[in-house]
């Protein structure tokens, strides 16, 4: 069975190790292959590859998630209603194409994300993460991204949702019970905060989809603040799950999974703090236990 990634900048991508082992664990001859290209043209050629191969089925990831729609045959409803792809599956001579970050967002953070939330990114994931928190029932959700069409875009797909100008973010978060961060800033080739850490006060919950690294600069000015802090390592093993069982027909084993990414986390996690400087500590406050963080790739 072959299965595959498509996107840029995805040399450091966890999927093929989470992939692969998971199906040693079910018994498949899995193999899980990297795509990348930042070239919008090369998107067509690549699922035409994929599909004369005889792979089961792609992940789709920045900068692809919202224009492979327009490649497929059929979209789930979840993936319709929240605009972005991130697996296509090919069955039966036909591209469906499916969303299973919302699931991922959902299955990592429901006891976390309640009240007036913030969020940071208006892209694919961005789309994913707000279209869960509204199925959470959040009270108020307002988005923020620096790019005017893409978070009115947002908010035409979503009336439910507030977008805002990065200039309104200090009013924005001052009345807020929360901040999800779904924006790629955080990220090994995205570095900084995506917020500064004067607004983070008192009583606001954090969550960071982001996983590499696990301690994420806004994880860790949430941490030195005393605020509930969760990132993407249980997010990423989600998705990635729900990913898998399109692919295979197969029910992950979600435990296993989690702590399959947390040991390669692990691994990689060294590396990367050796050469940064930063100490390395575990996560809280996310939706599994087996685990102690755009894009959850």
């Amino acid at each position: 069975m072959r299965c595959g990634l498509i996107g840029a900048g995805i040399g450091t991508s966890l999927s093929p190790a989470l992939h692969e082992a998971e199906g040693r664990g079910h018994g498949l001859d899995l193999t899980y292959d990297l795509f990348d290209t930042e070239e919008p043209a090369e998107l067509g050629d690549l699922l035409k590859q994929a599909e004369d191969e005889g792979y089961a089925g792609l992940n789709i990831t920045h900068p692809f998630k919202q224009r492979v729609t327009d490649l497929l045959d059929q979209l789930s409803p979840q993936a319709e209603a929240i605009g972005a792809v991130n697996t296509v599956v090919f069955r039966d001579g036909r591209r469906q194409g499916h969303n299973t970050d919302a699931y991922g967002f959902t299955e990592a953070y429901r006891d976390l994300v309640k009240g007036r939330v913030v969020q940071t990114g208006a892209g694919g994931a961005g789309a994913a993460c707000a279209y869960a928190q509204l199925t959470l029932g959040v009270e108020h959700l307002t988005v923020i991204d620096p790019d005017r069409a893409r978070r009115e875009q947002l908010a035409a797909r979503f009336p439910r949702l507030h977008v805002a100008a990065p200039a309104d973010l200090p009013s924005a978060l001052a009345g807020a019970d929360g901040l999800v961060n779904a924006s790629p800033v955080g990220m090994r080739h995205h570095p900084g905060l995506p917020v500064p850490t004067e607004l983070l006060h008192r009583g606001l919950w954090v969550a960071d989809i982001v996983y590499m690294p696990v301690v994420t600069p806004l994880l860790r000015a949430a941490r030195d603040a005393g605020l509930r802090a969760a990132g993407g390592t249980a997010m990423c093993a989600y998705q990635a799950a729900a990913a898998f069982e399109l692919f295979t027909g197969r029910t992950p084993d979600i435990d296993r999974m989690l702590r399959h990414l947390d040991a390669v986390l692990s691994g990689t996690e060294d590396a990367y703090l050796s050469g940064n400087g930063h100490g390395n500590e575990n996560d809280d406050g996310a939706r599994h236990e087996s685990l102690p963080d755009p894009d959850p790739r």
